[in-house]
């Protein structure tokens, strides 16, 4: 099916939900089913599901694949090159105008987005839904909480550009609208831990039923798996450091596959094919799908990552058990953020906390 298959040509919506990455996908469709949306289309009060796609080529399969599941499940899926040339933002946003003003609820699934930034502005709704993006999840709350302006964790620190200052008025209008107010009212749907959320939001939690419901029990082989990151695409850790603490992890535990995050480099991802001897797997849905569907390893390691939390809710009620890599302080880049070390080992810390998750360190 063409991705522009689907577009919305019946009655306005009440839900407008905007996903950039095939994970906020998979929790749209995790928070309509706690909301019983997928059965309720009939009545008026359905879905429309708008992918603003990005330009890489791994995460748009990925999308196009989650958005088969999504009308699968009866909603309405609306696809936009949003960044297909120079024109395409004035296109995507004068073509969701109309849609924007006249929905109750708008869902989203990166609130540090500037396309959501720019979306939240012209939005009337009086329910505005964060879905669950990961650990950047936990960041935005806390930004929201500290009243600070939304800055990516891994960009905490960094002076500011020229851009980021024109777009600051459109930044500050979105916080202050996901501030909850006496005409508004936000929620927050996570697999992740929130503690520090300011007053009126509204926290729930993500269990992953519709995962658990759709998929699985996954077939359990005896052998171990990793999970990829892209904390090398991002700078935050070394390549040549990454490198050998993958080696000398699959060393350890056995691993024979590693899963590979959507952002990894090829030329990072070939290297460690031929340094590791790793099996190299590029999934063609989020790993809380495949893990599901299985098969899958009775040991999944993961550096810090929102899988460590993700994951043990997904694979519930399996053998599987996930274990946690720490980074150590020393891999860090010159150019991580100051806030990188306490964020990663919050991330691990919480996680071992709330699944009861054991650690490893490769050295």
């Amino acid at each position: 099916m063409s991705p522009r298959a689907g577009k919305n040509t019946g009655p306005t919506p009440h839900t407008l939900a905007f996903v950039e990455s095939p994970v906020q996908l998979l929790n749209v469709l995790e928070w309509a089913h706690s909301r019983g949306l997928h059965r309720r289309r009939e009545s008026g009060a359905g879905l429309t599901l708008v992918v603003l796609s990005p330009t890489d080529p791994m995460t748009r399969g990925q999308l196009r694949r989650m958005a088969e599941l999504a009308r699968r499940e009866g909603h309405t899926v609306r696809w936009e090159e949003a960044r297909d040339g120079a024109a395409a933002p004035f296109r995507t946003v004068g073509g969701l105008t109309g849609l924007l003003r006249r929905a109750d609820r708008m869902v989203m699934g990166d609130p540090f987005s500037r396309y959501v930034q720019l979306l939240l502005t012209l939005t009337r709704a009086g329910e505005l839904v964060v879905v669950d993006d990961g650990t950047a999840t936990m960041e935005f709350v806390g930004q929201l909480a500290r009243g600070e302006r939304l800055v990516r964790w891994h960009r905490k620190g960094a002076r500011a550009s020229l851009r980021d200052l024109l777009f600051a008025p459109v930044s500050a209008v979105a916080r202050h609208r996901l501030t909850p107010g006496a005409d508004h009212r936000v929620e927050v749907f996570s697999a992740m831990p929130i503690t520090d959320a300011p007053d009126g939001v509204v926290r729930t939690a993500n269990r992953f039923a519709w995962t658990r419901d759709r998929f699985g029990p996954p077939r359990v082989t005896k052998g171990a798996d990793m999970v990829g990151t892209s904390l090398v695409e991002t700078g935050v850790v070394d390549a040549d450091r990454y490198v050998e603490a993958v080696r000398a992890l699959a060393k350890a535990h056995g691993v024979t596959r590693y899963f590979a995050h959507r952002r990894e480099s090829a030329e990072k991802l070939h290297r460690l094919a031929v340094e590791t001897g790793l099996q190299i797997v590029r999934p063609e849905l989020p790993l809380e799908l495949i893990a599901r569907r299985g098969p899958i390893g009775r040991t999944v390691l993961s550096f810090p990552s929102t899988v460590v939390h993700t994951l043990p809710l997904a694979l519930a009620g399996t053998e599987v058990r996930v274990t946690v890599c720490d980074i150590d302080p020393a891999w860090l880049t010159a150019h991580a953020s100051p806030r990188a070390q306490g964020f990663l080992a919050g991330v691990t810390g919480t996680a071992r906390a709330a699944h009861g998750l054991t650690a490893v360190n490769p050295a």
